[in-house]
């Protein structure tokens, strides 16, 4: 099947607008509907109900809307498997929402590509569902986050913990005092938010939302503000007194799982990413300053 016909579905899932689809493929408006009634006959199904200012998915596209992407992401490992360099026999693919990279695996990378001699990495920056979906489909070897996928198939390793400050750029900022306008939500996970809500209900709505802590960081150094962002990440800048401690506010900690389909055939180098992967006590030397 041609992949040029599943990119473009997936474009018109994703836009709901035909029009909007052939801006981002840079296409005509024409060459989509066409590669979109391709694709339905050779189905024979009808993936889209075209109505006048808006298009849905028909039940058949919905299902198809996995498997389109399950094929495309095995396309793309399959062209760089078999490229490969000569020194390389194997690619390792790893997803991971934003926050781990940011917060966690970023400083590990180069400890994993010195580690694994042979080892192509490949990194994703995926959601949870599709983390999941690409590890029952195979096309992700590892998935790391703070709340792992609850299913029988999958092996669960914890490999470390992040203690999340709620640091301000203002010096003597008390929880109570912090004023709308002031506070940036990071999104940490569920457990994360469950305590937010017991415990910094005082909060005000946020001024920023984001599931980036370095977009935080960046915001608040540059705006001014406040957020929960981890402990190595701020270290450089609360020695330097750009950020400071809320008073009031309690560390929340964090654990960070990694799950993998146990029957991979990729087992061997995803057990030696899991031993680089493991926090030693060392996630201070990682950070950015």
């Amino acid at each position: 099947m041609d992949t040029d016909l599943l990119k473009t579905f997936l474009e018109v899932s994703r836009t709901r607008h035909f029009g909007k689809a052939a801006e981002n493929l840079y296409l005509t408006r024409s060459a989509v509907s066409f590669r979109v009634k391709q694709l339905e006959s050779i189905l024979g199904v009808a993936l889209f109900e075209r109505q006048r200012n808006n298009i849905q998915p028909t039940p058949a596209g919905e299902r198809m809307l996995g498997h389109a992407e399950a094929v495309l992401t095995a396309w793309e490992r399959a062209k760089q498997d078999v490229s490969l360099s000569q020194l390389q026999t194997t690619q390792l693919a790893i997803g991971a929402g934003p926050n781990i990279w940011d917060a966690y695996l970023q400083g590990y990378l180069q400890g994993l590509h010195v580690g694994l001699p042979g080892v192509a990495l490949r990194t994703e920056v995926l959601p949870a569902n599709a983390m999941t979906r690409q590890l029952m489909d195979r096309t992700l070897d590892i998935a790391i986050s703070f709340d792992p996928p609850k299913l029988d198939q999958f092996e669960i390793v914890q490999l470390g913990q992040i203690n999340l400050l709620l640091v301000s750029s203002l010096k003597g900022q008390t929880v109570k005092a912090v004023v709308p306008g002031q506070y940036v939500k990071v999104d940490w996970g569920t457990a994360f938010n469950i305590v937010h809500a017991q415990e910094y209900a005082s909060l005000p709505v946020p001024t920023l939302h984001t599931s980036s802590a370095r977009i935080a960081l960046d915001f608040i150094l540059n705006n001014g503000g406040c957020a929960f962002l981890p402990e190595h990440l701020v270290q450089h800048a609360l020695r330097g007194g750009e950020l400071h401690l809320v008073s009031g506010a309690n560390a929340i900690s964090r654990n960070v799982y990694l799950a993998y389909w146990a029957e991979n055939d990729r087992l061997a180098q995803i057990k030696q990413a899991i031993d680089f992967l493991r926090d030693d006590g060392s996630m201070i030397a990682h950070a950015t300053v």
